[in-house]
Order: C-alpha cells, then sequence, then structure tokens
C-alpha cells in the first residue's frame, strides 16, 4: 500500500486550510464579544442575542425557510416522478434527461435571468411565489440524480409480481416503490432544502418587495459593513445546512447498503 507522504499531506492540510479556516474565522467572531474582528474581547452570546431583536433578518429568515420547505416538497415530488421516467423506455427520453439534468451544468445567472425574462413576459408579479418557482426548477434536477441512482438498483421483478397479483399501478409505488426508495427521497429533499435556503444568485433575480430572503438580506447589510450578528447569522445557517447534508449523506449510504443487502438476498 503506497503511504500518504509529506508532499501529499501538506497538499492536503493547505486545501483544507483554503476551504474551511475562513469559515471557521467567521464561526469564532460570532462567539466575539467585541464588535472588532481584530480585537478578542472574550467569549460571549451577545450577537445571537442582538440577532434575536433584529426584526428584518428574522423576517428574511422566516422566507427562507417557508421557501425552502416548500420548493423542496415540491422538488421532491417533481423530481421523484422524473426519476421515475427516467428509469423507463420511451421515445424522446434523451430530450427528456438532457431538460430535467440542465440547471446542473447551466450558470445559476443564466437560470435566474430565464426565469425572470419568463415571470415578466406571463405578467406575474415577483415575490414569494416566483421565488418557490425558481428554486423549485433549480432543486428539482439534484432531486432526481440522487433517486434515480436508487432506482437503478431496484428489483424490477417486485414491480412484475405485484402487476401479476392485479395491483395497480398507484398502489404498487406506493406499498412497494416509494418505502423502498424513501432514504433517497428524504435525501433529495434535504439536499434540495439545503440548495434552497442558502441561493443568493437565482433569487435576487426573480425576488420582489416584501420577499426578500436571508442570503438578500444578508448580501444587502455586508455591502454597507460587516455587522457582529452578520457572524452569527451565518454561522446558524452553516450549521443547519451542515446538518441536513449530513443528515442526506447518512440517508444515501444506508440506502445504498440496503440495496446491497437486498442484492445479496
Amino acid at each position: 500500500m503506497k503511504r500518504f507522504g509529506t508532499v501529499n499531506l501538506t497538499a492536503l492540510a493547505l486545501g483544507l486550510a483554503f476551504l474551511y479556516l475562513p469559515i471557521a474565522i467567521l464561526v469564532i467572531n460570532s462567539f466575539n464579544d467585541s464588535r472588532l474582528v481584530t480585537v478578542w474581547a472574550g467569549a460571549s452570546l451577545r450577537w445571537y442575542r442582538e440577532l434575536l431583536r433584529d426584526e428584518a433578518m428574522l423576517d428574511a429568515a422566516s422566507v427562507s425557510l417557508r421557501v425552502a420547505v416548500l420548493s423542496a416538497t415540491a422538488a421532491t415530488v417533481l423530481g421523484t416522478l422524473a426519476a421515475l421516467a427516467l428509469t423507463q423506455r420511451f421515445r424522446g427520453k434523451l430530450l427528456f434527461s438532457g431538460m430535467i439534468y440542465a440547471p446542473l451544468v447551466m450558470p445559476e445567472v443564466i437560470t435566474g435571468l430565464s426565469l425572470l425574462l419568463l415571470f415578466v413576459a406571463v405578467e406575474i408579479d415577483r415575490g414569494f411565489w416566483t421565488i418557490v418557482i425558481a428554486h423549485t426548477t433549480l432543486t428539482l434536477c439534484f432531486v432526481a440524480v440522487v433517486v434515480q441512482s436508487r432506482l437503478v438498483t431496484f428489483d424490477r421483478s417486485l414491480h412484475e409480481a405485484a402487476a401479476d397479483l392485479g395491483c395497480p399501478p398507484l398502489r404498487t409505488f406506493l406499498t412497494i416503490t416509494l418505502p423502498l426508495i424513501w432514504p433517497a427521497v428524504a435525501s433529495g429533499w434535504m439536499l434540495a432544502f439545503a440548495l434552497s435556503l442558502d441561493d443568493l444568485v437565482v433569487a435576487s433575480f426573480v425576488t420582489g418587495p416584501g420577499a426578500t430572503t436571508l442570503p438578500l438580506r444578508i448580501y444587502s447589510e455586508v455591502r454597507l459593513g460587516v455587522k457582529p450578528e452578520i457572524n452569527a447569522v451565518c454561522t446558524i445557517m452553516i450549521a443547519v445546512v451542515a446538518l441536513g447534508l449530513i443528515a442526506a449523506s447518512l440517508l444515501t449510504k444506508r440506502s445504498a447498503g440496503s440495496a446491497q443487502l437486498g442484492g445479496r438476498a
């Protein structure tokens, strides 16, 4: 087995420091009692208490949470249905898969601008629901990829057995397919929730009066100077997103483990 040399270890350490050192500094300063980043005045929860009195920030957080829950739920339903379709054979499958996977490789600026032009063309007032639609469009493809990866290893003989016994397709899906792919569906929802919660680019194109999300609020305040409350709210966002991604990863591993056990059986 090849040893992990000093050069590789140094490169790994520098890479991790480049990625996570700024985040660590932000988290540490969220507990700094001083307003100045360069001055440590002791550990304190002062800025978290100040955050609880910031009505504008709390309203933006409420909007972000509601948008994330609704868009993640809609994206999970549509993405699961798209994944089911992608496991079937039909004419136009290549075109359909390309349309589903397009947001994965398309720059978010293009996605946001195209959705803005669509909403203007159909004369929809931009606000809360346009953000929900935009985030659903953005995250649907991620759910489809996660669920499809589980369906690829799904035992199709279970569907055939249910059909032979006269079980309708909808009941087959609800009683056989969905319970087996549930970890992938749940992890797709969590991933969509995390992506929606921290989106800034797409939301900046499709937002309107009274529908300011938390990333937009943070960005607007940072342009005038970084307040210590920003460190606190960013730390909370990092924790929420990290927990969501960890949970999604654990569910995906659990789904993969169940698939391997089912294959051996």
